[in-house]
């Protein structure tokens, strides 16, 4: 039975997946240096943590890292690549399996439409989705369900086989069966805006929203944001037996191109300057908005380190350091006012919780001492 614990994060094969086919990416040349320049500064970072001090080679080697990205003086949409390092068996062209990650990709998409007015976040998901009516979702307003406060009664867990999530993402696992379908069986628990519960099935309500909102399945509004971002690496999403994208973790793309979308993270801007997302989303999307999704307020088998956005996970109230979190150890931070993105990507063991909660303390202590170091650091 595919399960987290053991998929594939390094070019992953799953059969219901799809390569993604950017308009342009066919012959474009990577903005970046083929070859960039290690950042020294790096070596010098240290970690407190798991009760000693550390150095980066052995925390990298605690979280069974496969690629660190780092990317500093982001402006108008660009940034100066200056570090790039991968484990054995791993290079530029792998795809990297973002798991969770991919929800953040979903919120930028979401905010693609925010931005051009196609969609309310104060209207109810059956406006968008009247298929959802009757469910648990009916009457939830898509902010709501975008910050994961829609009340249904939802467990995520997939250490459990037999559990909603777990049947929710094996859909896309093996390509068979559909997502949507279950979506509709979900009910209610609270009201919403009542209680955080982290959820995959809001997250694929949200690409539902956002699909109906602006006409785009998951696959080519992601393609056109590469497009517009110059990615250039090969990409492929997992998706049902319907061909639905697994909006809430399905996105596979290399460790560039993650950091692509770290970059617009910063000021909402294209490489060309074009402004794809506005500073109202990026708050939007970075602050936390009820007291009890604010950083270490929610429940600590998820994390002390971090809050909950709109699919983003601020470290402070104001948003302004904040992160995609996935799975296994997929990162892409974001310190806006540093101007430094870092994507790291691991591949942790999962199925020992303990393991699993130890290791993502230590990125959430890492990430942020990375950042540092390159936006306090003259050069490579």
């Amino acid at each position: 039975m595919t399960s987290v614990a053991s998929l594939a994060f390094v070019d992953p094969e799953l059969p219901g997946q799809v390569a993604l086919r950017p308009r342009a990416a066919e012959g474009r040349r990577d903005a970046w240096p083929v070859h960039p320049p290690r950042l020294d500064a790096l070596a010098d970072v240290v970690i407190a943590g798991a009760g000693r001090i550390l150095t980066l080679d052995e925390v990298l080697a605690m979280l069974h890292w496969t690629s660190l990205v780092v990317v500093r003086d982001v402006h108008d949409g660009r940034g100066e690549l200056v570090h790039e390092a991968f484990a054995e068996g791993v290079g530029p062209d792998s795809r990297l399996l973002g798991a969770s990650m991919t929800k953040s990709v979903l919120a930028q998409l979401v905010g693609l439409a925010v931005t051009r007015g196609a969609l309310d976040l104060a209207a109810p998901v059956s406006a968008y989705v009247p298929e959802l009516a009757r469910s648990g979702y009916g009457d939830v307003p898509v902010f709501d369900v975008l910050r994961m406060t829609s009340g249904v009664d939802w467990i995520e867990d997939h250490r459990d086989p037999d559990g909603p999530a777990s049947r929710l993402v094996r859909c896309s696992f093996t390509g068979a069966g559909s997502m949507r379908d279950q979506l509709r069986e979900v009910g209610r628990r609270c009201g919403p805006g009542e209680r955080w519960e982290y959820s995959t099935a809001d997250s694929q309500v949200l690409d539902w929203v956002r699909e109906r909102a602006s006409g785009q399945a998951f696959a080519e509004a992601l393609a056109g944001l590469f497009d517009d971002l110059g990615c250039t690496g090969p990409t492929t999403i997992a998706a049902d037996g319907e061909a639905v994208a697994l909006a809430g973790g399905g996105v596979a793309a290399t460790a560039r191109d993650w950091a692509r979308l770290g970059v617009l993270q910063v000021d909402g801007l294209a490489p060309d300057g074009r402004r794809l997302l506005s500073d109202e989303w990026l708050d939007v999307a970075g602050r936390p908005s009820l007291p009890f999704t604010r950083p270490g307020r929610l429940p600590s088998s998820i994390t002390t380190h971090a809050g909950f956005g709109g699919h983003w996970w601020p470290l402070e109230d104001t948003g302004r350091r904040l992160t995609a979190d996935g799975s296994r150890g997929q990162f892409t931070y974001v310190d806006r006012d540093a101007r430094v993105v870092v994507t790291l990507t691991c591949a942790w063991p999962h199925a020992d919780d303990k393991v699993d909660r130890q290791c993502r303390d230590l990125a959430y202590l890492t990430l942020p001492a990375l950042a540092r170091a390159a936006a306090g650091s003259p050069g490579p």
